[in-house]
């Protein structure tokens, strides 16, 4: 039988020296899971002497670090018969158990621990605790929990991380309250658990109470105001952190560019950017992705391709984000070229994340026969599952072009449940080209829930001058509990973030603003703007009307942006819904009586106004 031998090993160095080159070997970070299963097969070999319990420990190691941790239980399965396995031997197989996340394999380590007798060892039965909670079996986890004859803050860790991880924020609440002298960890549980259901104020108050902070709490507090899309408090946080002098790593840097990249805190990006650099940041393909993705979400594509081209290393994650940030920034065919590189690019293989970007490009383009031959054969090509995000993106497309029919023919075909996503684009097609009947019977498909939907219909009733229906429809929304979603804008001025909400009249300088906007109408409407009133609910007069498109969020935000910043300075508004036509008019005639860029990044694109044009060409 032959057998291939790790380079630098043989059988003559295994007889003479095996504990100290092999359990070297076994042990280095550099060892590739390829030695380790050379060296698995030597062990099998019968020519060779059984091999010693700390070999075999070794082995299990070192599979336990690999990308394939299951592969330990065969090993120890082969070798089981000539040594007795010790407590590290059972640990060292819990540790790959938690890797794996495999409740048949935590069972069975389960059932040896009991035929070893080791269940008097609390750190074993900590890491069973861990892995079945791991699996979400937490009836099992705690019945183990239970039944110690000896707790340590560890065992209340495990436990209370298990529920945390499921959810059950009582149950880890309640241990919690009975552990004797609570960590940093049990802390940190918690509030990683009430971030993850969403109650981020339960996460901050617990926060706040800690007696003492390391980096990783400070990490899961500020992952948890971006998660749940708060992230001027997760810059604000962080803040407080480097004033605290707790030095950041790759999870907080790259939780931190996710909050720029949400409210296009650019100037903030930059200098995490700048401080990488300084602090000899290792910028791999992960870190790159998160930056490339900040720099696109903050309208600086050009600096995403920056850092894209100099990345020493680029995998599908860093396509996928320059990519998409291609896509979404409106430079359509520098998408499409892109990917036309990607796919000239043996090292990388795109993915269904990839072709989310590439069907946007083309929606956001108007390029029908392109998306269309992308959608039905190119990802076939590349043996790509089309997910729901994938029909989304082609009835857009079909939908922006007019082809309304084709567009719901393609949702009647799909071989999945279209939800809400894939009938709101057909929907804002219908509103697009104004067809009305096809609308209605959208909204009664898909049993809107969201304010949005309606008010879609809405205004397009209200477009073609059907008012009773816009009021019965507001009718509708008050008796369902509906509330329609407030359009909020935010702009970055000089580090601070400000943001607005439609009508709102808080903000200090809100007089000013207004004079500014007030002075830029008139402007506008000597060089030909007309207000485009269509889109306003209800049946008032015109006066009225172009009085409430006055008070738009990112219209007080670019006013804002006008009278505290240089002249000449391009200005950077975020959207949480899409532009509405008469905003992304009038800022149209702003960039040009005012010689400014202005890009706004809405809740679908960015439009990038300049000297009177907008870079979507008026098709969004």
């Amino acid at each position: 039988m032959h057998i291939v031998r790790p380079k630098h090993f043989s059988l003559d160095s295994f007889r003479r020296n095996e504990r100290t080159k092999i359990s070297h070997l076994l042990r280095s970070p550099s060892t590739t899971i390829k030695q380790v299963q050379q060296i698995h097969a030597l062990l099998v070999v019968r020519c060779l002497p059984p091999p010693s319990l700390f070999l075999c420990n070794s082995v299990l190691f070192a599979y336990v670090r690999s990308s394939t941790p299951s592969q330990a239980f065969a090993f120890f399965a082969s070798q089981m018969h000539h040594t007795k396995p010790t407590t590290v031997t059972v640990q060292f197989l819990l540790k790959a158990c938690s890797r794996s996340k495999s409740l048949f394999q935590t069972c069975q380590m389960h059932t040896l621990t009991l035929k070893l007798g080791f269940s008097f060892y609390t750190f074993l039965q900590n890491a069973i605790i861990h892995c079945y909670g791991l699996c979400g079996q937490l009836i099992d986890a705690r019945k183990v929990f239970d039944e110690l004859t000896q707790r340590d803050v560890v065992s209340f860790n495990s436990m209370i991380h298990g529920y945390a991880a499921v959810g059950d924020m009582n149950s880890a609440s309640d241990l919690f309250g009975q552990v004797p002298e609570p960590n940093i960890v049990s802390w940190t549980a918690l509030v990683t658990g009430f971030s993850n259901i969403g109650d981020v104020c339960e996460a901050r108050r617990i926060f706040d109470r800690m007696p003492d902070r390391d980096l990783v709490s400070w990490n899961a507090m500020i992952s948890g105001y971006v998660q749940n899309k708060r992230p001027v408090e997760a810059l604000n946080l962080y803040h407080q952190m480097q004033i605290e002098n707790f030095k950041p790593n790759t999870i907080t840097i790259t939780s931190v560019l996710s909050a720029c990249a949400g409210v296009g805190a650019l100037d903030i990006g930059k200098w995490i950017h700048v401080y990488l650099n300084k602090s000899q940041f290792l910028v791999d393909p992960f870190l790159g992705s998160s930056l490339i993705d900040m720099y696109s979400k903050c309208g600086a594509v050009d600096l995403a391709l920056q850092v894209f081209e100099n990345l020493q290393e680029k995998n599908t994650c860093t396509w996928n984000a320059m990519i998409n940030g291609l896509a979404m920034s409106g430079d359509i065919r520098e998408t499409l070229g892109l990917f036309s590189k990607m796919q000239l690019d043996r090292s990388v293989w795109p993915d269904e994340v990839t072709f989310v970007g590439v069907l946007l490009a083309c929606s956001h383009g108007g390029f029908v026969e392109e998306g269309k031959r992308h959608f039905y054969s190119t990802m076939k090509e590349y043996g790509v599952i089309q997910l729901v995000e994938h029909y989304a993106c082609i009835v857009d497309l079909l939908g922006r072009s007019g082809h309304l029919m084709e567009a719901e023919e393609v949702i009647r075909s799909m071989p999945i449940e279209p939800d809400v996503v894939v009938w709101r684009a057909l929907l804002a097609g219908c509103k697009l080209h104004k067809n009305v009947d096809l609308a209605e019977k959208v909204v009664s498909e898909m049993e809107a829930k969201s304010g949005g939907d309606y008010v879609l219909l809405s205004n397009l009733y209200a477009s073609v001058g059907r008012w009773d229906d816009v009021e019965n429809m507001r009718k509708t929304m008050i008796h369902k509990g509906i509330m329609k979603v407030p359009g909020c804008s935010s702009i970055v001025v000089n580090n601070t973030i400000h943001e607005f909400i439609s009508g709102d009249k808080s903000h200090p300088r809100y007089n000013e603003i207004l004079d500014k906007l007030e002075e830029l109408g008139r402007k506008a409407c000597s060089d030909g703007y007309s207000a485009v009133v269509s889109s306003v609910l209800y049946d008032i007069d015109e006066e009225e009307k172009e009085q409430s498109l006055g008070h738009h969020s990112e219209k007080l935000a670019i006013g804002l942006g006008l009278i505290s910043t240089a002249p000449g300075s391009p200005l950077t508004i975020m959207k949480n819904l899409r532009v509405c036509y008469d905003c992304h008019s009038m800022t149209k005639f702003i960039s040009r009586i005012c010689s400014r860029e202005i890009v706004v990044r809405d809740r679908i694109r960015f439009h990038r106004f300049k000297d009177g044009h907008c870079s979507c060409n008026d098709y969004w």
